[in-house]
């Protein structure tokens, strides 16, 4: 009879893990749950152009390009470190880096830039750019979240939040509080939250209140101000009056997040 005590030992083992296993709840997991990439919180665009070859670039993984009297390039990081995108336009041309496919939950959406713009314009008087626009092909507004204007009253260019197109009209709500620096590397960040049609900024990591725009707080007529269903980001420069002064302008752009939450990374 010996040859049946190993059966019994094992028998004996089976009947202990089966009590085991009906002693974990249904919802118990045996490891940790993967990782979900296409989760409600997430990085929706991530662009550091490292992986880009050197030159002019038409579009990337991603994204296309818009330009008219500019042109965009990968060169070497001005910092010594991977790559980054070179805009250059001549005049009042435009240069743009374009997200032309997004869809963000809730219409919301964080973005995080890296950009040294050279040069502002001194001339003409109230001379208006724009660094990033974003729009929807349900509504003509575009809404701009990043620009600023030359205020001869103030003499110096001023970051502002703004729109066109749209029911409040043609504006930016530009803010001496903000000075726009030229040939600095600066961390930007926006949050466009559909729950108020609100714009934050932070400029290197701190907040700008004064640049905040919402749907009865904003710098147009006294419509609401009301987000388009957003599909599209463009990431850039554009100057919109004729005979500017510098001739042309030279920008920078690295380390592009566009994200359902706050990428950070700003304070450093």
């Amino acid at each position: 009879m010996a040859p049946l005590a190993p059966l019994r030992n094992t028998a004996a083992a089976l009947a202990a893990a089966t009590a085991l296993l009906l002693a974990i709840p249904p919802t118990a997991s045996a490891g940790p749950a993967p990782h979900d990439t296409h989760s409600t919180y997430g990085t929706l665009v991530r662009e550091n152009f490292d992986r880009l070859p050197l030159g002019p670039v038409t579009e990337g993984r991603g994204w296309t390009t818009d330009a008219e009297g500019g042109t965009l390039t990968v060169a070497p990081s001005t910092t010594g470190h991977g790559r980054e995108l070179r805009i250059r336009t001549e005049g009042n041309g435009r240069a743009f880096l374009v997200l032309d496919d997004l869809t963000l939950p809730g219409n919301s959406a964080w973005a995080r830039l890296r950009l040294r713009v050279a040069d502002f314009p001194t001339a003409p008087d109230w001379a208006h750019w724009t660094i990033a626009e974003a729009s929807g092909s349900d509504s003509p507004t575009l809404v701009r979240p990043l620009g600023g204007q030359y205020a001869p009253t103030d003499k110096g260019n001023f970051w502002g939040v703004g729109s066109d197109l749209g029911p409040t009209g043609d504006w930016t709500a530009w803010k001496t509080s903000s000075p726009a620096t030229a040939g600095k590397w600066q961390c930007a960040e926006f949050h466009l939250d559909a729950t108020d049609n609100r714009v934050t900024v932070y400029l290197d990591g701190v907040e700008q209140p004064d640049l905040t725009v919402s749907t009865n707080n904003h710098g147009g007529t006294d419509d609401d101000f009301v987000f388009p269903t957003f599909n599209k980001l463009k990431l850039g420069w554009q100057l919109y009056q004729s005979d500017p002064t510098p001739p042309s302008y030279d920008i920078r752009l690295d380390d592009i997040t566009v994200s359902t939450h706050r990428a950070g990374g700003c304070e450093a």
